[in-house]
């Protein structure tokens, strides 16, 4: 490939194996260890066996090809040669007991390693305020890699997501790293909301993007009210202690789609205003 560039002359793109990509992982984390330390402490360093081998999901959701777009984007076979039998009735296993804990959400899922853009510049430090207008921002660094063409694609070439509540439009956040999240947290084929994996902010957080509340390379959400809230909603209610996810994992009100009626009832209506308790 370097004699090639050096000599003007066109070669094929070569395209490293999954098992050439788990390598380069290593050398990832030489440097971004803060980054690898994140993502191994988040859902998304998940192996094969706990994708494959879940038997609630696999029993109630058959184990199929679209499966590897988001968990396995660079496993080079299909999904039957990883995991049989394709069926909801199991016992499952791996084809290779080797991939049972390779990562199958890698670094390089959201990330190429070689990226567009000019080297970053030192900034003009006889005028201070305009440091950071010369940084670069976070998006730059962020594609997703389709494995049904084998390429990656920056987020800025990535369509927004179109997404409907029945026939009433919902509001989405045209934060580009967040058209990155909906590559595989997306809703079904009819773009309805909270549909297939859609965590799609609605109700009093809609408009807002993934990357408002969720850390990116941990997805840890903990500080997220207290980011934006000074401890008290609207209501004057501590908003870390509402009957919401946020708080127990038992509350039946998302906190991705909780909406003020979720705890308050409407109770009266006057000269065109509604007033609850």
């Amino acid at each position: 490939m370097v004699v090639n560039h050096i000599n003007g002359r066109q070669s094929e793109n070569v395209k490293m194996s999954e098992k050439q990509l788990l390598e380069v992982i290593d050398n990832c984390r030489r440097c971004h260890s803060s980054e690898y330390a994140m993502w191994t402490s988040g859902g998304h360093s998940v192996d094969y066996q706990h994708i494959f081998l879940n038997a609630k999901h696999n029993s109630t959701e058959q184990i199929n090809f679209d499966c590897l777009r988001c968990h396995g984007m660079f496993f080079k076979g299909s999904v039957g040669d990883l995991v049989e039998p394709l069926n909801i009735k199991g016992p499952w296993k791996l084809k290779d007991a080797k991939m049972a804990t390779m990562p199958a959400i890698p670094c390089m899922a959201c990330h190429q390693i070689h990226q567009d853009g000019m080297p970053q510049n030192r900034p003009d430090y006889s005028n201070p305020k305009a440091t950071f207008y010369q940084r670069e921002g976070a998006a730059s660094i962020v594609y997703i890699y389709d494995r049904h063409d084998k390429s990656d694609y920056p987020v800025k070439e990535l369509p927004g997501l179109n997404l409907w509540e029945g026939e009433r439009k919902v509001k989405v956040s045209d934060d580009l790293i967040m058209r990155n999240c909906v590559q595989c947290h997306a809703p079904n084929a009819q773009h309805q909301a909270g549909t297939g994996d859609d965590k799609t902010p609605r109700g009093v957080h809609e408009g807002l993007s993934c990357t408002a509340c969720h850390l990116p390379h941990s997805n840890n959400a903990r500080n997220s009210c207290t980011s934006c809230h000074p401890a008290i909603s609207n209501c004057k209610t501590d908003v870390t202690k509402m009957n919401t996810s946020y708080a127990d994992s038992k509350s039946p009100n998302n906190i991705h789609f909780v909406a003020c009626t979720n705890c308050h009832q409407v109770v009266k209506r006057k000269m065109g205003h509604e007033f609850v308790h």
